[in-house]
């Protein structure tokens, strides 16, 4: 996982502020994540739930909104029609993240099986969405970053 973040801010870094800063969350996002050896640790439990929340929030609110925007400024119909596709997933695996969030702000993290195997399912569903992501950003982003040094110069 923290490879293809890697790769994605190689490619992407530097392009845009907003999505520099996302993509540095996703790699603290995935270091969190990583560092969690053992789900009764509430601490690293809480480190990682914060910067979860953190991070699918900043999606939805900052970078998607950013990138639908940047495309009906484009007029790239292609690149919209990719989002109305991608975005119900992305959704999908954002409810995932508020709810095993939320089931540990109750404390509802004590069978500590149940738990360890349902961060190992939402570590999966993240990687999925970093994947995505990362096609919106190609899509959505990449392409009228071009559009837009073409016609400067």
């Amino acid at each position: 996982m923290l490879e293809s973040c890697q790769n994605a801010q190689e490619r992407w870094g530097g392009v845009h502020l907003l999505i520099d800063r996302w993509l540095q969350e996703r790699a603290e996002l995935i270091k969190a994540y990583a560092a969690i050896d053992d789900v009764s640790d509430k601490i690293l439990m809480q480190r990682f739930c914060e910067i979860l929340v953190d991070y699918v929030s900043a999606g939805h609110f900052e970078v998607y909104q950013q990138l639908t925007d940047e495309a009906r400024a484009f007029d790239d119909q292609r690149g919209l029609e990719l989002a109305k596709q991608i975005y119900p997933r992305i959704e999908v695996i954002t409810e995932a993240a508020l709810a095993f969030n939320d089931r540990c702000d109750a404390g509802d993290c004590g069978d500590t099986e149940a738990v360890s195997a349902e961060l190992t399912r939402l570590g999966q569903m993240l990687h999925e969405r970093f994947e995505l992501e990362d096609c919106l950003i190609e899509v959505l982003h990449t392409a009228h970053q071009q559009q837009a040094t073409a016609a400067v110069v």
